[in-house]
């Protein structure tokens, strides 16, 4: 079962409000502009008078996307149809095992993605796009992250306008947003102006599940939290905020993270389950976990699988492994 990310809203203003939800943008190489589309929109009513709650969820799961241009990007405005989508694995760091990193755009006899292959020039941490000849003046296409709703809608979550011939290196980052407004999915928004006074749910350190508040004067309160194997053998979510760490349940460790050989345990922690992505909390020894390197990862006991770490967090002691 695939790992999802979800965040969950409430809405404490005493007036109805538009929210949409949006991705950081990647880091691209390769592309002048890179814009940026709403994920979902919807009108939430007052928690006080109607129980409402909005839920998004989304799959974790890196996507390589393309599309053909209708028009240029404007913010207000569709950014086309998407067209082709491929899941792709990330660049491990140097000396990490390889991984199918690299997919090839076709726009001849139509638009598509081939399945990811593993090469060796894309930046840690990246996947690579490689563009086709085309010519430009007859027609344009977008490429970049793609991100995966529950009900199985894709959508371009940012992208660049691709050149012909050329390499697309793109860097996901999996922090997202929620502001007020109204932006249907797939429309080109400024996430620089959107972003202000937004609430963030960074799941950068392993967190699963974000519970957002809007409050009465406009703010935001956001409560991180992580599924857990607790000690009685249920699952439960672990709460995380700057003012502190509170564990609801006594949680036990039932997951190891060994050496990249898989010669000895180097940190337990407690995972909710061992579907990668897999994200791993009360790590016991992070210091010795880094991004892009690769290990061992598993049950207490085995068995072990080689995944690469892509997200950790020495602070909250949460780490994400992914093949």
């Amino acid at each position: 079962m695939a790992t999802l990310i979800t965040i969950n809203v409430i809405n404490k203003s005493l007036n109805a409000q538009n929210f949409f939800f949006f991705q950081q943008p990647a880091v691209y190489s390769g592309g002048p502009q890179v814009y940026t589309n709403s994920l979902y929109s919807q009108t939430l009513l007052p928690n006080a008078t109607s129980g409402a709650v909005l839920t998004f969820s989304m799959i974790l799961q890196y996507y390589a996307g393309a599309a053909q241009q209708v028009q240029p990007p404007q913010v207000g405005q569709p950014s086309g149809q998407l067209a082709a989508i491929q899941p792709i694995n990330l660049t491990p760091a140097s000396g990490g095992a390889p991984t199918n990193n690299t997919t090839q755009m076709t726009v001849s006899p139509s638009l598509g993605l081939s399945v990811p292959v593993s090469t060796a020039g894309p930046q840690p941490g990246s996947f690579r796009i490689v563009t086709p000849t085309f010519n430009p003046v007859l027609a344009q296409y977008n490429a970049g992250s793609a991100v995966q709703s529950v009900s199985g809608a894709i959508t371009l979550s940012n992208f660049v306008t691709v050149q012909p011939t050329s390499n697309l290196d793109c860097q996901p980052v999996i922090i997202f947003y929620v502001q007020t407004g109204n932006y249907t999915a797939g429309t080109v928004m400024n996430f620089t102006s959107s972003s202000i006074n937004a609430a963030v749910c960074d799941a950068t350190p392993g967190y699963t599940t974000f519970n957002v508040t809007y409050n009465a004067d406009g703010t935001w309160t956001v409560k991180n939290m992580a599924l857990a194997r607790l000690a009685d053998g249920q699952v439960g979510l672990v709460e995380r905020s700057s003012g502190g760490t509170s564990l609801i349940g006594a949680a036990g460790p039932n997951a190891d993270v060994k050496n990249e050989a898989g010669t000895a345990v180097i940190s337990t922690g407690t995972a909710a389950n061992f579907n990668l992505p897999v994200t791993i909390t009360n790590l016991s020894n992070p210091g010795a976990i880094h991004r892009l390197s690769e290990y061992q990862v598993g049950p207490t006991g085995g068995p072990y699988r080689g995944s690469m770490c892509t997200a950790i967090d020495a602070t909250t002691a949460t780490g994400t492994f992914s093949s």
